[in-house]
């Protein structure tokens, strides 16, 4: 039995390489995707932990991100 369990969660951010030639995003970019598999892989890999949920900014970077209320 595992003595301790770390509840995780990632956070996952868009590279502006992912921007099509027009400036628009594709449907997930591919930063996120691999993001979110070397996530997955990490925690697999660490039997202390247990991915609780991912969020992911898919779509905002720095560039185009004014202000979240």
């Amino acid at each position: 039995m595992k003595e301790h369990v770390y509840f995780v969660a990632a956070y996952l951010r868009l590279s502006r390489d992912d921007e099509d030639i027009d400036g628009s995003m594709k449907s997930e970019s591919n930063s996120i995707s691999s993001q979110r598999e070397l996530i997955r892989s990490y925690v697999r890999e660490h039997g202390d932990m247990e991915l609780f949920d991912i969020y992911a900014d898919d779509g905002y970077s720095g560039v185009n991100f004014v202000e979240v209320r």
